[in-house]
């Protein structure tokens, strides 16, 4: 994992924004995604090849409206692959989750105000992962 670390304290609480992401994303809680995230948030992907992009109330509803990995009892995979911390007030952070069959990064942008690390950005994508790393996902085997 890339990292900043020249400030302890604001990596560990960028860390911490990171695991509240991953809980929520993974049990689809709304009330910790609003906690993380900006309200003026944006968020944008390319979906099956198409342009998405989202506020953050819009995407809190498809997040209310959508079948949990955790209802699924779906293996849970996550990852914080980088931190960069550039400012006091900026840092961006990179992760990854899986969701058989898709394997997730996203791009995320922080601000920090009033003491406290939101989420202002999110830029995400995936791939579709093969039976071979399906079934290493499943072993506990994948990367």
């Amino acid at each position: 994992m890339e990292n900043n670390m020249s400030n302890p304290k604001e990596f560990r609480a960028i860390l911490d924004v990171a695991q509240k992401y991953f809980d929520a994303i993974y049990t689809g809680d709304t009330n910790l995604f609003a906690e993380i995230f900006h309200e003026d948030a944006r968020l944008y992907c390319i979906g099956g090849g198409e342009y998405v992009t989202l506020g953050l109330k819009p995407y809190l509803e498809v997040v209310r409206n959508r079948i949990t990995p955790a209802s699924r009892n779906a293996p849970r995979q996550d990852a914080v692959l980088s931190i960069t911390i550039p400012t006091e007030t900026t840092a961006h952070l990179r992760v990854s989750e899986v969701f058989l069959p898709k394997l997730f990064t996203d791009e995320i942008t922080l601000l920090k105000q009033n003491g406290k690390w939101r989420i202002v950005s999110k830029v995400w994508d995936f791939e579709i992962l093969d039976n071979e790393d399906i079934l290493k996902i499943k072993t506990g085997e994948f990367r």
